[in-house]
């Protein structure tokens, strides 16, 4: 099992949540709303002068559906190339 964590532009968050839940239909996860950062490309500070903000989910998945997720964040990448969207795998015991 996995902790799937993906860290995105909130403009997509509506685009990857439903694609995920088409491809694993039974996906249970938890979003934080307003998250802030610094990644490579710039800051998602929710200020003045860096407004946008990002959102986090996390999922526990199965082995067998790590690749799935990759898919999906992969597709919603390639949909919107210049937005900041991060998926990271950790190991998980039940």
């Amino acid at each position: 099992m996995y902790r799937a964590e993906i860290i995105a532009n909130q403009s997509v968050q509506d685009d990857l949540i439903e694609l995920l839940e088409e491809t694993l239909p039974d996906v249970l996860y938890t979003i934080t709303p307003s998250v802030m950062g610094r990644g490579s490309k710039d800051r998602k500070l929710g200020s003045t002068t860096w407004p946008e903000m990002n959102f986090l989910l996390f999922a526990y998945i199965d082995n067998k559906d790590v690749k799935l997720v990759k898919a999906v964040v992969q597709t919603v990448k390639n949909k919107f190339p210049d937005e900041g969207i991060k998926v990271f795998f950790v190991k998980s015991e039940e």
